[in-house]
């Protein structure tokens, strides 16, 4: 049911370049009158949400405060791995969420946002 999500940036370029690295994509940035929005790819052929980094006064990151965004990964490990040479910090590491349910990890981006994502092995 996921359509949209936005992500909280205090810096754009230093957020785009953590994403880009962690994700291996590449994020579009377009400016709308002082609302900075670094875009997703998104794929109309492929399932789930896209979104945007958000820069504005409006927009505060935050680790313990909101929604907490999951993002579908692959190799979790790997990604993690690289969460942290993008200068984000593990939370929680791969972790099985019950028996044949997947695992979750959490971190924080470079903005202080904290992020989870989730695997089926």
């Amino acid at each position: 049911m996921v359509n949209w999500f936005e992500i909280p940036v205090l810096d754009m370029k230093r957020a785009k370049l953590f994403y880009e690295a962690i994700f291996d994509i590449s994020i579009t940035i377009q400016d709308f009158g002082g609302l900075q929005m670094g875009l997703f790819p998104n794929s109309s052929n492929q399932q789930g949400a896209s979104g945007s980094l958000m820069k504005h006064e409006a927009y505060m990151p935050s680790k313990t405060q909101g929604a907490l965004l999951y993002f579908s990964l692959t190799d979790m490990i790997n990604t993690l791995n690289l969460v942290t040479k993008a200068g984000g910090t593990i939370l929680k590491m791969k972790t099985e969420i019950a028996p044949g349910q997947g695992f979750m990890a959490l971190f924080v981006d470079t903005e202080g946002n904290r992020i989870g994502c989730r695997s089926q092995d």
